[in-house]
């Protein structure tokens, strides 16, 4: 609000900016209160626990459907017959230990609900507010910086005080004495100090959290996985089980040996969580998002307009090729991009089709 009595022309009423009262618009006390569940019908922790094995086994019906139905038989990564006669696994024993990796799965979850404290709200303005704080502090810092390259702020900043007082205060090194009220002397924050601060409260730490999560998860998964292809006993003993599907299938993602599957899909996630501090409904939209993209990558199907498949080049036809004998040494990275394979020159490079097939019946016909 505009004071009355000063208005905007007040603002640089001083000979340069180290002579404004330094003080910083106050905090807001709050109250804290238990956080409630988001549905009445489930509390915030059962959901947790189940929407992945939700989402999980409704995709993978989708896809069942899709397959056993034959409705797009143009986008097959490999035929109906493959499926019978190349895998290992029969249907009963992949969807055995996939129920056992997601019992497992609900039972981590819970322990490490459980040593979560309990969340609260009511903190939320009182935290924006801290990042205005630290925009106001930031701007302190921009007459200084506009210095070094040559630009007289003070001045600049004087002769935007009427037609643009809010940038002029900017400027100024976040100088506002006119957002005073004639009731409180106190300073405050300028509007858009307010707005940039939930922006950076709401969206862009939650979306931090979220792509530093997915970064640990992919970093987790390939070398964890890539591991498991390097050495033998590893290999024989735990990753080859998964390595049965020679011709993957939707509710085949989490076949997997039960010890692998708490290492490779459930610790993983248990730790992007734990470290990026998520709240439990982060949690678990990380979690279920995660789940849909692995179900996704393991479909057996190449939709072009499928967008988990378009967003990244790490897909259902990506991941197929590690399931091949002929591409079982690349394409290590999942569930979310690719990034490590081509650093680390791991992405396959030839063309996709069965060498191993090729050279046998080039063999017989020499």
């Amino acid at each position: 609000m505009v004071n009355a009595t000063g208005g905007p022309s007040v603002l640089f009423a001083m000979a340069n900016n180290t002579l404004f009262d330094p003080a910083l618009p106050p905090l807001p006390s709050y109250a804290l209160e238990p956080r409630g569940d988001f549905f009445p019908w489930i509390s915030d922790l059962w959901l947790s626990l189940i929407l992945p094995v939700f989402v999980y086994w409704l995709m993978s019906l989708i896809f069942h459907v899709i397959d056993v139905l034959d409705l797009f038989p143009q986008y097959r990564l490999h035929t109906p017959e493959e499926i019978l006669r190349r895998n290992h696994a029969s249907r009963y024993e992949v969807a055995r230990d996939v129920v056992i990796q997601q019992i497992i799965q609900v039972a981590t979850g819970t322990i490490l609900a459980l040593s979560e404290p309990p969340e609260v709200i009511g903190m939320a303005n009182y935290d924006v507010a801290v990042w205005a704080t630290r925009l106001r502090l930031a701007q302190r810092a921009l007459p200084g910086f506009l210095s070094l390259l040559g630009v007289n702020a003070t001045a600049i900043s004087k002769s935007m005080s009427t037609t643009h007082p809010l940038l002029a205060g900017a400027l100024a090194g976040g100088y506002y004495p006119f957002l005073s009220t004639s009731e409180s002397a106190a300073p405050a924050f300028a509007p858009w100090e307010t707005a940039v601060a939930r922006v950076i409260y709401h969206v862009i730490v939650p979306g931090i959290q979220f792509s530093v999560a997915v970064f640990f998860l992919d970093s987790w998964q390939y070398f964890l996985h890539r591991l498991m292809h390097v050495n033998r006993w590893m290999y024989t003993t735990f990753h080859s089980r998964h390595h049965r599907l020679y011709v993957p299938y939707a509710y085949g993602a989490l076949y997997n040996h039960p010890l692998e599957g708490f290492l490779l899909d459930t610790l993983g996630a248990g730790i992007a969580f734990k470290l990026t501090g998520m709240t439990v409904r982060q949690g678990t939209c990380f979690f279920a998002f995660s789940t849909i993209k692995t179900v996704d990558d393991h479909c057996g199907y190449a939709f072009p307009w499928d967008p988990l498949q378009l967003i990244t080049s790490n897909n259902a036809a990506y991941h197929d090729i590690h399931h091949q004998t002929w591409g079982i040494k690349t394409n290590f990275s999942q569930p979310f991009f690719t990034f490590w394979d081509s650093i680390l020159g791991t992405r396959y490079k030839g063309p996709r089709a069965n060498r191993l097939a090729d050279k046998n019946r080039t063999e017989k016909t020499t």
